[in-house]
Parts: C-alpha cells; sequence; structure tokens
C-alpha cells in the first residue's frame, strides 16, 4: 500500500510538471518569437520597420523568456534559451531608437557601451547582453559556434536565422550557421595564401583553442577548403575591418 501511494505521489506530481496547460503556454511563448523571426528576417536581413510595428508581440514574448528559470533546463535547452533571449533583447533595443539610428553603436557613447545596458529581465534579475554572452554563454557552454548564432546586429555580424534556436535540433543549427559564415566569402575569403577572417576570430581568440586555421579547416567546404588543405603550411592570418552598420538591407 505504502508503494502504491508514493507511485500516485510521484505520478501526480509528474502531470503537474507536465500539465496540458502549462505545454501549451510554452508552445504559445515559443511560437510569438518563431513567427516573428519567420515574418521579418530573411536571409540574415532584419525588417526593423516590421518588428516595431509588431512591438506588441516581441514584448509578449520576453515577457514569456523573464518568466523562465533556465536554472532549471538541460544543458541545450538553456543553452538556445539564451541564445534566443540575446537575439530578442537586441532587437528590443535596436527598436528603442529605430528608425533614428545606422548603428547599434548609436545607443551607446564613449563612456558607455550598448552591450552593458541592464535591459535583459531573467528569471529576476536584470543583465546586460554583455553578461549574457561573457558570463554566461561562453564560459558555461564553452562551445566557439555561439558566436555564429548570437547576432549584434551589425552587417558584419553572422546572419539572425529565420527560426528560434531549438534544444532538439541546436547541434545542427549552430553547425549550419557556422558553416554558412565559415564559407560566406563576404564575411572570409582566402587570396593566395592569405586568409582573410572577420575580427570576430581576433577578439575571441582564446575561444577558437586549436586555432583560427583548424577551425576553417572543420567547417569549410568546397574550393575554400580544398585550397586551405592545399596550401596549410603556409597560410597567414589577416583581419577584416568590421562594419557595425544596421543588419536592415
Amino acid at each position: 500500500m505504502k508503494r502504491y501511494t508514493m507511485i500516485c505521489v510521484l505520478l501526480s506530481l509528474l502531470g503537474g510538471i507536465m500539465a496540458p496547460g502549462a505545454i501549451a503556454a510554452d508552445k504559445k511563448g515559443a511560437q510569438l518569437y518563431a513567427d516573428l523571426l519567420s515574418a521579418y528576417v530573411h536571409d540574415g536581413v532584419v525588417d526593423y520597420q516590421g518588428f516595431a510595428a509588431d512591438e506588441g508581440k516581441l514584448d509578449a514574448y520576453l515577457d514569456f523568456l523573464a518568466s523562465l528559470d533556465p536554472g532549471k533546463m538541460p544543458r541545450n535547452e538553456k543553452f538556445a534559451f539564451y541564445i534566443n533571449a540575446y537575439n530578442a533583447w537586441t532587437i528590443k533595443l535596436i527598436l528603442t531608437k529605430y528608425p533614428d539610428l545606422t548603428s547599434i553603436k548609436d545607443l551607446g557613447s564613449f563612456f558607455s557601451s550598448p552591450w552593458k545596458k541592464k535591459i535583459c529581465r531573467i528569471n529576476g534579475r536584470m543583465l546586460s547582453l554583455d553578461e549574457i554572452e561573457h558570463d554566461i554563454l561562453r564560459p558555461e557552454f564553452q562551445d566557439p559556434r555561439v558566436h555564429f548564432a548570437i547576432n549584434c546586429a551589425s552587417k558584419s555580424c553572422p546572419k539572425l536565422i529565420s527560426e528560434p534556436y531549438e534544444a532538439d535540433i541546436l547541434d545542427s543549427q549552430l553547425d549550419a550557421v557556422t558553416k554558412e559564415f565559415i564559407n560566406n566569402p563576404e564575411r572570409n575569403y582566402l587570396s593566395g595564401t592569405t586568409l582573410y577572417v572577420s575580427k570576430i576570430f581576433k577578439w575571441f581568440k582564446e575561444d577558437f583553442t586549436s586555432g583560427v586555421l583548424a577551425f576553417f579547416l572543420a567547417h569549410a567546404s568546397g574550393e575554400l577548403k580544398r585550397s586551405l588543405l592545399a596550401n596549410a603550411d603556409t597560410i597567414t592570418i589577416k583581419y577584416l575591418d568590421y562594419d557595425w552598420s544596421l543588419n536592415n538591407e
């Protein structure tokens, strides 16, 4: 009888955790962001005018994120949560001055950075974009592919994709955005034996623990990979200028 009672209690607790209403609410919250990205992000170009017209839906999604406790999430769910939070709050930050800006840097000053503004509501805390990136995403997950998933609203950034990051397909999504960035000649290219790369690889050099060239070889494809392999012993790295213009065209 005691064993049966214990089983009933456990089933009751599980039923509360997996209550249909809670699941439906979670799906509805996540769908808000999916709908926005599908409508207003196309091949990395962000329609901030569209986001501004639908800002109520974005605010509802940010409220949904604020209601969650990422500390209780499994690793990939937590990883995806913070990537989505970073990207969604970046859009919200741009909207605070849009259309009267040409760069996210317009939201800062000589003495303050837009990435240090404590705007992100996460589980009862106010965080900055820098804190999400440098205190959570980079040290906790130690996956350099994150640099091609988070978006700084600028033309030289890796593209914002038109769908949310999701725990069950996160690895394939991270692989896809990394390969897209590495193999995009507008972001990186090989000229002779000089590999011109994004300044992301300079700013976050310590995250690419095997070296920049090794990272390129792991994710490059086609002619780029063949040329890198053929010249691997003589490749030199140079860093490209970064275009901070808004990624709205």
